[in-house]
């Protein structure tokens, strides 16, 4: 169950992160209202925030949040752009995932 509880933190995180940079660029690529950087300020400090409540070692965090960062960006790509993945987005996306699962739960001696 931990494991569940420790991949959606990671995933709202990685929403968090995704906002937060989506924003300005909708701002600087689509020319939409500058008042968007206020909600990205904050979805960012979220997301910092969000990266401090995992109870392991700051650098394995970051290491295997980057595995459930590009899955949901795939899905990001998808669901927000409307671009359906490739064959090899979904396999990269599956292969970062892996790691992160290798990073995270992998037995450790403390």
């Amino acid at each position: 169950m931990i494991e569940l509880k420790i991949v959606a933190l990671f995933v709202l995180t990685a929403v968090a992160e995704i906002l937060g940079c989506y924003l300005p660029y909708l701002w600087l690529k689509q020319d939409k209202s500058p008042w968007l950087l206020i909600p990205a300020a904050i979805s960012l400090a979220f997301f910092a925030w969000l990266l401090t409540l995992h109870p392991t070692a700051a650098g394995r965090v970051y290491a295997a949040y980057g595995g459930v960062y590009i899955l949901v960006a795939v899905l990001w790509l998808w669901g927000v752009d409307g671009i359906k993945p490739t064959v090899w987005d979904a396999v990269g996306a599956s292969v970062a995932f892996i790691g992160m699962a290798i990073i995270m739960f992998a037995p450790r001696n403390h």
